[in-house]
């Protein structure tokens, strides 16, 4: 079976959308990400918790609020539980997925075994493009992981476009963000 590659009016569209959707003047930060790394230090186990609440802080310290303990504990779906989700829900077996994906089986162990695993944001497109999730449940996913899809990058946009337009075909998006001189998925 022949890969299929970019052709000029592809590229010439992917160009387009670039054109009327990137905005580099706009410096987007991910306020999310400083949290996620702000909140490793926070035990993450109820019986360390309650540890925590007991024993925080040093003289004078107050200790953890009981409600931050309570909305620590309700945290909503993982990455790795959406991803597992979603493989189910698309009658995929893992090794389908990963390998769909461009993404290795140790990598995919790695996150398999790990519910609080942070996987880098190109991992989670390369999954988002092998599940043939919407834009959507892309940036759902990309949001578990601590990420968002951002109008001051080429490659998001690049990413955007094709989930948009329903082309889930990995190699044709490398070529592309080849071509485009950006990173590519699943590598």
């Amino acid at each position: 079976m022949r890969k299929q590659r970019p052709d000029a009016e592809l590229l010439s569209k992917v160009g387009e959308y670039i054109n009327e959707n990137y905005q580099p003047e706009k410096n987007v930060i991910n306020f999310s990400m400083a949290l996620c790394d702000e909140a490793r230090s926070v035990p993450r186990e109820p019986k360390e918790l309650k540890k925590a609440a007991k024993t925080y802080g040093g003289a004078g310290a107050s200790p953890i609020p009981v409600s931050l303990i309570d909305r620590l504990n309700q945290t909503d779906e993982s990455f790795t539980e959406m991803l597992l989700r979603k493989i189910d829900e698309k009658n995929m077996t893992d090794a389908q997925c990963y390998k769909k994906a461009g993404i290795d089986r140790k990598l995919f162990s790695k996150i398999r075994s790990d519910r609080l695993y942070r996987p880098r944001k190109s991992t989670v497109l390369s999954f988002a493009v092998a599940l043939g999730l919407s834009i959507d449940e892309t940036k759902e996913m990309l949001m578990k992981a601590g990420y968002a899809l951002s109008h001051s990058s080429k490659f998001d946009i690049i990413v955007e476009y094709f989930i948009i337009n329903g082309i889930y075909d990995l190699f044709l998006i490398n070529e592309t963000l080849y071509e485009f001189d950006q990173p590519l998925l699943g590598v």
